[in-house]
């Protein structure tokens, strides 16, 4: 159990982590340069919620039981395996459409 001392040092070290520029900031620099302002607040917006939504599932347990269950691991590796082939059909129908 960690002792009332180290918090305010993990606070200091979360806070560091959380100015530090990284990928995310990346991408909304991307999207703002590439389709304007409305765009790069939207991106910010949905990293915002996605971060969001990964601390309250690893908050009420979500990690722990994906951890301890082989079952829920491999369901979930699948599920975002299709979620990604499905994003990426998207892309190149777009892609193909656009060049007719």
């Amino acid at each position: 159990m960690a002792s009332f001392q180290t918090f305010p040092l993990f606070l200091a070290a979360a806070l560091l982590v959380a100015i530090t520029p990284g990928p995310g900031i990346l991408y909304i620099v991307a999207r703002t340069l590439a389709g304007g302002r409305t765009e790069g607040l939207a991106s910010s917006v949905g990293l915002g919620l996605g971060g969001l939504v990964h601390v309250f599932g690893g908050a009420i347990g979500v990690s722990a039981l994906i951890t301890a269950s082989a079952e829920a691991f491999t369901l979930l590796k699948i599920a975002g395996a299709l979620y990604l082939i499905g994003l990426g059909l998207k892309m190149a129908r777009r892609a193909l459409s656009r060049t007719d």
